[in-house]
């Protein structure tokens, strides 16, 4: 199994070739290719390279699906017995990414695999059988 350890938006998150995952807000638009540089640690078949900080040469391919609004987180402040009550929301700003690949120093180690619409139709659909 591939994985590598990416920075973005502040926050560390272990991403894997095919899945999507959502993070702080990028300015690129739906459907639009992303490379991340900020590589903390890549692991492939055992091996594993750690960066200082960075992995020198290490990307993260990937594409941004949607961007969309967090859950609401509410705000209450109370000071009891004073009538003073302050009620305050906050959605956060999130983009979801779907992984495409991880490359070290030009090799890619992991690729999604993207089956297109007529693959999968083809795959799905039941074989033509007679009954006897």
């Amino acid at each position: 199994m591939t994985y590598a350890i990416i920075e973005t938006g502040g926050k560390q998150l272990r991403v894997e070739p095919g899945r999507f995952y959502d993070i702080e807000l990028l300015t690129a638009q739906p459907d639009e290719k992303v490379t991340i540089n900020s590589v903390l640690l890549v692991h492939h078949d055992g091996g594993l390279s750690i960066g200082q900080p960075l992995v020198a040469g290490a990307t993260v391919e990937g594409t941004v699906l949607r961007h969309l609004r967090g859950r609401k987180v509410l705000v209450y402040k109370m000071k009891p017995k004073k009538k003073t009550r302050k009620k305050r929301g906050h959605r956060q700003e999130i983009t979801r990414l779907l992984i495409n690949s991880i490359t070290l120093n030009g090799e890619v180690f992991a690729a999604a695999e993207v089956a297109t619409a007529e693959t999968s139709a083809a795959e799905s659909s039941p074989a033509e059988t007679t009954a006897e």
